[in-house]
């Protein structure tokens, strides 16, 4: 599966610190329900084989819903269960390598907070870009801040759809207008609400609203 630009309006991202009394399938299962287009399944801390068997199963939850399900980094689970892709950041496997490991089939996404990140990522095969963090952010420890007129420059140099990433809420994602970027990417502004289904709703709406693109 190739990742067409709408899928990328309101990309979830997991965070299994806010599951609490639910699992995390039960939270993404909400997000989808509430209207996420793209599920990224994060795991920086599980054990590999807890890790394969939960990748399965929000694979099976997210083609149930026709929606992209993607691996962080780890590009040997996603070969092993044939996910839709992977996404690396700049501190990962190069993009080159993980297109590489792939074939020309599945998704590679980027993360990039530079122009000559962005560049050299779509030149080694990168199908989509996310750049930030825009906003400040509690969910990454070491996320750097990319100011407004970056995202913009990134979005004007590269050919492949953008996404912004980063302290992303229902406050603040009207702001990111006229940026140049095709959606979004969160995780607590979706993981960490506690009525998930609604949230994802109403910041789909938002997010409809900022693109100008309904899906």
């Amino acid at each position: 599966m190739k990742c067409d630009k709408k899928d990328l309006l309101l990309y979830a991202v997991t965070d299994r610190k806010w599951t609490g009394e639910k699992t995390l399938y039960e939270q993404v299962e909400a997000a989808l329900r509430g209207g996420a287009t793209f599920v990224q399944l994060r795991e920086k801390t599980l054990e590999e084989a807890r890790f394969l068997e939960e990748a399965r199963e929000i694979q099976r939850l997210c083609r149930q819903y026709k929606v992209p399900f993607v691996i962080n980094d780890n590009v040997a689970i996603a070969r092993e269960i044939d996910a839709d892709g992977v996404h690396v950041g700049q501190s990962d496997m190069e993009a080159l390598d993980v297109r590489a490991l792939l074939g020309p089939d599945k998704i590679v996404g980027v993360s990039a907070q530079t122009v000559e990140q962005a560049l050299l990522a779509e030149a080694h095969g990168a199908d989509y870009l996310g750049v930030g963090a825009v906003f400040p952010t509690g969910s990454k420890a070491d996320a750097v801040e990319v100011g407004r007129s970056e995202l913009e420059a990134i979005c004007r140099a590269v050919k492949i759809p953008v996404i912004a990433i980063g302290g992303i809420s229902r406050e603040n994602v009207l702001e990111l207008g006229g940026s140049g970027i095709c959606g979004i990417a969160v995780i607590s502004a979706i993981f960490s609400q506690p009525h998930i289904e609604e949230a994802t709703r109403k910041l789909r709406n938002l997010t409809e609203k900022m693109t100008g693109v309904t899906v």
